[in-house]
């Protein structure tokens, strides 16, 4: 037996074993350690392998999936391994078999499945040629059976941020990479997920194509836009080869293919998603979110779809407006409530159905996949009433989809009984004159308590023992009991079969018969019920695309009722995509803080190609970072098709949403807080182009004022004169209130404070111009700070206010005179003689200095011009 374990176990190294020895799973050697380890079971041992006991831990066969589900969670791989002999045969251990293998990436079982969110298996191949870098991805949600496909190239020096970029989108469980990957151990840390090694050869271009298109059956991958994809198709290659090894089957819900572009969606990076706690909050927990505000859907799949939508967000302005359609077609026919109503009693299609393409569906998915089908007229009379007088194209896309599949509909409702036991092995599965063999088997275990009572009676008479009784028990079977008192009227037919004190049990040939009869029926029918069962699910195995259709059709209808629900309880409006460069935003709000609190102030934005940036200023807790986030919530909430919190919003075309709010130490990675922030902005300032949307919160806070005075500004401007981009620019640097002086597409806007004595009250409103000042002192009594450090605070504010601090080299950096300006205007009207400040200044390049030269610089120049007007 362990000469087969360990053959068994050389197939999986890596892998925990799960060996099934009758009505256990055991694990031996380190597995067992390490499992009894994490999930603190007992640990004992079997028997001795050179000496040493055998180290061993078991878990009961019908517990396992909690087991597993936690395994999972820490990222750990199983395979399971079952009996495929019968013993009752077998001269030697029976014969065992890895019948599948569990991966974070490739989990099919709703008890191990997160319910609202994917957990997807993706390949990553990397082709390089010379400096430039070609990454292939193919992801598959083995749950749902969608398959997509990306491809782009970079440079070695970009390729860890993309990578980081796309993998954040995607959030795969596991991914696959080969032997011989370009990735470095830094890149492992830095990147998400599970990694797993393949072999080189599994990412062959040309067996990669082969396996696609057999995969979809077609002769070609032109129709799919994907045939000169060869790093993502190598990809895919390797990705089908190890979910078909891991399920021990083909992947007959894996029929088509989507091929996503590099700009096909709203780019937003791991900081902007972090920052704008789209499904996760800074504390890393699930709610208050974003989605977790929107998310009213009935079903699972209808969670997840929205989930998709919310990081998904694509460029393309109609496939929103056609969501916008939708959502006012709903309200119009104040159809809501009732297609709620009738979605919550709708299962999850689309994991049923996958569990029905691997075989694995137990019997209480396929009766709710019936009582699911049976509700599609109700959904289809709805949606008819929207469409009625709101011609949407996406609600009638769903209509047709929804169309019942009476084949499949009518097989479920043959075959299960109304209510079927929870596994086939209980019996009780399969419906009644279904199946006429199944029947008379059932017959003939289910009437023997008839043909007892009969016999009893006839047994009576016969033989004239009044107390005579025939019964059955596990151990014994059946048999006749008689008293001591009455044995001598026993008949010469009656076999003895056991003795008790006060009476004997006999067994007669005509029981005996049908004891064999009785007994094996039973067990004949169970064998029937499951060779049924099987065969039902081959039978469905040609409806999976039309329930993969009817299961998104229900999935988009259930997302856009929950934000037609929300859109309503909440007053939000429809939003106006246009193509010109423009986002104006009248009487906006924050679609997650104005659930949290009584009163929230709603406030303008207006940005445009003459108005590309507001300069924030205000107090801490005044509200900037508030305003900033829900301009962009609001900005990606009208991309995703959904109505926004706001009296009116017009939004022009917007590629890219990115935010510099708030930095930490990167302890792990050995980076600072101004490191950290200061990559973030490297990342925007590389990255942003005329249609981002860019926030920068406090930008320079982590260094000396000068030098985050100079990169604040220098900043600024690139985000002007380059980059042009729509930005909101919060600063607490007030110098850089001059900034609309020198640039008139920048404007000043302050969040509004008034203070009384001593307090302060935050009005959290958007004013024009810049903030008086910054409450900081007041901000600080709020936090808690003692009074004896704020009175000192006070007196020493008061001194620094006095002095002007004139007797440091510091001064206004920006302003007219005596700064920069006003040293060129003298250079300029001076007659050109060959001084040392003109040489200086011939020898200057600006646009090739860094702000902290720049600021050398202007004080060197200084210093000349000094020594010029003294000689």
């Amino acid at each position: 037996m362990m000469q087969q374990y360990l053959n068994i176990k050389a197939e999986h190294p890596d892998t925990l074993v799960f060996y099934r020895m009758g009505d256990f799973y055991e694990l031996f050697f380190g597995d067992a350690e390490k499992v009894s380890r994490i999930l603190g079971i007992t640990l004992t041992q079997r028997g001795s392998s050179g000496g040493n006991p055998i180290k061993m831990a078991g878990i009961p066969f019908h517990s396992l999936e909690p087991y597993l589900a936690k395994l999972v969670k820490m990222g750990e791989s199983a395979a399971i391994c079952e009996q495929v002999g019968d013993p009752a045969t077998s001269k030697g251990p029976v014969e065992r078999k890895v019948m599948r293998v569990i991966t974070p990436g490739t989990l099919t079982d709703t008890d191990l499945l997160p319910e609202k969110s994917e957990r997807s298996l993706l390949s990553l191949c990397l082709l390089q040629h010379r400096k430039t870098v070609t990454v292939g991805l193919s992801w598959l949600s083995l749950a749902s059976g969608a398959l997509k496909l990306m491809e782009f190239a970079t440079d070695e020096k970009s390729l860890l941020q993309r990578l980081q970029q796309e993998l954040e989108r995607i959030s795969p469980a596991e991914i696959l990479i080969s032997a011989g990957t370009l990735l470095l151990d830094e890149h492992y840390q830095a990147l998400p997920g599970k990694f797993s090694e393949v072999p080189d050869w599994h990412f062959d271009v040309k067996q990669g194509q082969k396996s696609l298109q057999d995969q979809l059956g077609t002769s070609s991958l032109t129709g799919f836009g994907a045939e000169n994809l060869s790093a993502a198709i190598g990809a895919s290659g390797a990705l089908l080869r190890y979910a078909e090894s891991t399920q021990g089957r083909g992947l007959k819900h894996v029929n088509s293919l989507a091929v996503e572009s590099e700009h096909e969606f709203i780019g937003l990076d791991t900081a902007t998603r972090r920052n704008l706690e789209i499904t996760e909050t800074l504390r890393g927990q699930e709610s208050p979110t974003l989605f977790s505000l929107l998310d009213h859907c009935r079903t699972a799949m209808g969670a997840r779809l929205l989930r998709h939508w919310l990081h998904h967000a694509k460029r393309d302005q109609s496939i929103a407006r056609a969501r916008h359609d939708a959502i006012k077609a709903l309200i119009n026919a104040d159809s809501a409530d009732g297609l709620a109503t009738t979605l919550n009693s709708v299962p999850d299609i689309e994991r049923i159905t996958t569990r029905i393409a691997l075989q694995s569906a137990r019997p209480r998915d396929l009766s709710g996949l019936r009582d699911g089908l049976q509700h599609l007229p109700n959904l289809r009379n709805y949606v008819s009433m929207c469409i009625a007088d709101n011609q949407t194209s996406v609600l009638t896309k769903i209509l047709a989809d929804l169309a019942t599949p009476a084949d499949c509909l009518d097989l479920l409702e043959r075959g299960l009984m109304p209510l079927p036991a929870t596994m086939v092995r209980d019996g009780g599965v399969i419906a009644t004159g279904f199946d006429s063999e199944l029947d008379e088997l059932r017959s003939l275990s289910e009437n023997a308590g008839q043909f007892l009572v009969d016999l009893e009676a006839s047994e009576r008479e016969r033989t004239g023992i009044a107390n005579l009784r025939v019964e059955y028990n596990r151990v014994h079977g059946f048999y006749i009991e008689v008293t001591n008192g009455q044995t001598d009227k026993v008949p010469e037919n009656y076999r003895r079969r056991q003795t008790l004190k006060n009476a004997e049990r006999y067994i007669t040939p005509e029981l005996k018969a049908f004891e064999d009869k009785a007994l094996s029926a039973q067990e004949r029918a169970l064998v029937r019920e499951k060779m049924l069962y099987e065969k039902l699910l081959q039978d469905l195995l040609p409806h999976i695309s039309l329930l993969q259709a009817i299961a998104h059709a229900i999935a988009e209808l259930d997302a856009l009722v929950s934000l037609t629900e929300h859109a309503t309880k909440n007053n939000w409006c429809a939003p106006q995509l246009v193509a010109e460069p423009v986002l104006q935003i009248r009487q906006g709000r924050h679609p997650v803080v104005e659930n949290q609190i009584e009163r929230f102030i709603a406030n303008d934005c207006e940005l445009s190609q003459e108005r590309k940036l507001l300069l924030i200023t205000g107090p801490n807790m005044g509200g900037k970072s508030t305003f900033m986030r829900q301009v962009a919530l609001i900005t990606l909430l009208a991309y995703v098709g959904s109505y926004v919190p706001a009296n009116s919003a017009t939004i022009g075309p917007i590629d890219r949403i990115f935010t510099r709010i708030g930095a930490a130490d990167d302890l792990a990675g050995g980076r600072s807080t101004f490191m950290v922030e200061m990559t973030e902005s490297a990342a925007i300032l590389n990255g942003a182009t005329e249609n981002s949307l860019v926030l920068m919160d406090e930008v320079g806070r982590g260094t000396s004022t000068f030098d985050g005075l100079a990169l604040a500004w220098a900043i600024s401007k690139h985000l002007i004169q380059v980059s042009k981009s729509f930005t909101l620019f919060a600063t607490h640097y007030f110098e850089l209130t001059q900034l609309p002086d020198v640039h008139p597409s920048a404007e000043n806007v302050h969040l509004s404070a008034v203070e009384h004595k001593e307090n302060i009250v935050f009005l959290h409103a958007v004013q024009a111009g810049p903030a008086s000042q910054s409450y900081g002192l007041q901000v600080a009594q709020l936090a808690g700070i003692p009074q004896t450090v704020i009175r000192s605070a006070r007196k020493h504010l008061a001194e620094l206010e006095a002095h002007s601090l004139q007797s440091t080299p510091q001064f206004d950096l920006f302003s007219a005179t005596p700064g920069v300006a006003a040293i060129e205007q003298e250079v300029a009207e001076a007659e050109p003689v060959n001084t040392e400040l003109d040489d200086a200044l011939t020898s200057l390049d600006p646009d090739t200095m860094t702000p902290r030269e720049a600021l050398d610089a202007l004080y060197e120049l200084k210093v000349l011009h000094k020594q010029t007007r003294k000689a």
